[in-house]
């Protein structure tokens, strides 16, 4: 039971990443590499913000908007340098590392004896995780919530458009650059924002904590809409939640069957790989059940 409440708290906190990335690698359909050094940026900048001695909650609003900075700078490349999406993620995450060193001062950073955003709640005394649990609840409700509002508006409806087809939302009227510039702030500042939140709960940041970073977050919304297909905006968001929560049972499950952590990447980059074949290997099925169906059929129709 331990085990499944510790993956319900770290997927929680880590769907964070899952949304945020589920606007540029969904919406605007963008494949943004700098997502890691995005997730790192906010990370270097909550914990650095709580030892300068602001409030932990400000240091994540900081990182969030660091991160927005960062997918600005993304959007600059792609829209204004026509640098494609692939090389202009990789530019800002190999420039990000510099400065996620700059504003760390050094590789690693601690928060002990500091106060986070889990102080309160641990003042409580409740059961363990449940600290976790009940902050990275508030956090996802908040941002699903938002979202939902946002591409119920206008503004949402032609960010949607931009990454649908960008010839028929020129066609229309809306500013494809302006649109794919302010999509990639908002992803990378909900990817800064997990960042920070995750740091703060692991009591530290690290300038690597962002390697690897990409893969998570995208198993949890290819979990999530493999298991949940053809549903509205708000379930779709919640299933990467599941998706989350499933894929650390997954990772919780391979450190319990005492597999070298050295291969947990190698793991999950095989497990991201079998979802996204998922679809796939399900239509081959359906597909070789209809010839086989449609072969007895023909067969009894050409018995004398």
């Amino acid at each position: 039971m331990n085990m499944i409440i510790s993956a319900i708290a770290q997927g929680l906190i880590w769907s964070l990443l899952a949304l945020g990335l589920f606007i540029s690698y969904r919406v605007l359909n963008v494949a943004d590499m700098s997502t890691e050094g995005s997730f790192t940026l906010g990370g270097a900048v909550g914990v650095t913000a709580i030892t300068m001695g602001l409030n932990p909650f400000l240091a994540v609003i900081l990182a969030l908007i660091a991160g927005a900075l960062a997918g600005a700078v993304t959007g600059f490349l792609i829209t204004k340098l026509n640098i494609s999406s692939l090389l202009a993620g990789i530019l800002t995450m190999t420039g990000l590392y510099s400065i996620n060193l700059r504003v760390m001062g050094k590789a690693n950073v601690n928060l002990l004896g500091l106060d986070t955003i889990f102080s309160g709640v641990k003042a409580w005394n409740l059961p363990r995780h449940m600290d976790t649990i009940l902050i990275g609840a508030l956090f996802v409700l908040v941002i699903i919530a938002l979202y939902s509002i946002f591409f119920k508006t206008e503004f949402g409806q032609a960010l949607i458009a931009t990454g649908d087809n960008q010839a028929m939302a020129r066609a229309l009227g809306i500013s494809t650059n302006m649109m794919t510039t302010i999509g990639l702030m908002m992803a990378n500042g909900v990817i800064a924002l997990s960042g920070a939140v995750i740091a703060q709960s692991n009591g530290y940041a690290d300038i690597q904590m962002g390697i690897g970073a990409i893969v998570i977050g995208l198993a949890s919304i290819i979990i999530g809409e493999v298991l949940f297909p053809h549903v509205s905006l708000k379930i779709r968001l919640a299933c990467l939640i599941v998706g989350s929560v499933i894929y650390r049972l997954v990772m919780v499950l391979v450190l319990e069957a005492n597999l070298n952590p050295n291969d947990f990447k190698l793991i999950s980059a095989i497990m991201l790989a079998l979802f996204l074949a998922l679809p796939k290997m399900k239509d081959m099925y359906y597909v070789s059940k209809y010839r086989k169906k449609m072969a007895k059929t023909v067969s009894k129709q050409v018995k004398p």
